[in-house]
């Protein structure tokens, strides 16, 4: 019991000083899930917050085994063809059909580090960031996000999005 004690509090104050610099925002309960996954969260003052449900980066622990995800869009995988109902009803079914590809690999939303959301116009960014949370919700670690306007996606679509995930 006393070797257990002395362990976890060795490692409590590792865990400590290798996240310190995010520990206002973390709980060490979050930092210990992050550790155990595998996955570090990297954040810093000298950069702009995360303004959404993401981190500024995310390291992966070397050797992990990684899958990268190809871009989806709103295709319904039945008919092959975009759902109806604007840029919130492709965003849901582009999401669902990364879900589909993360079970096919093993892995799921939270085992994603990063992702790349592609949007046919910035004006439906706050809309999209509002679905994009559901899908990590309860997450203790979001990954990290870029979102970038796109002159023209495949298919007409006005939502894309790729992913980095963790394979299990």
């Amino acid at each position: 019991i006393l070797y257990n004690r002395r362990f976890q509090q060795t490692t409590t104050r590792f865990l400590i000083s290798a996240f310190g610099c995010c520990r206002s925002r973390l709980s060490l309960q979050q930092i210990r899930m992050a550790s155990d996954s595998g996955r570090r969260i990297i954040s810093t003052e000298k950069a702009p917050k995360a303004i959404g449900p993401y981190n500024q980066a995310v390291a992966v622990r070397s050797g992990a085994q990684m899958v990268y995800l190809s871009g989806q869009i709103g295709l319904d995988a039945s008919t092959g063809q975009m759902v109806a109902g604007g840029v919130e009803a492709e965003a849901k079914q582009a999401l669902s059909n990364l879900g589909e590809v993360l079970a096919a690999a093993g892995s799921s939303f939270p085992d994603i580090v990063k992702t790349t959301i592609f949007l046919a116009d910035m004006a439906d960014y706050a809309a999209v960031n509002t679905i994009y949370a559901t899908y990590f919700e309860g997450a203790s670690i979001y990954p990290a996000r870029a979102v970038v306007a796109a002159a023209g996606l495949p298919k007409g679509a006005r939502f894309e999005i790729e992913a980095v995930a963790i394979a299990k």
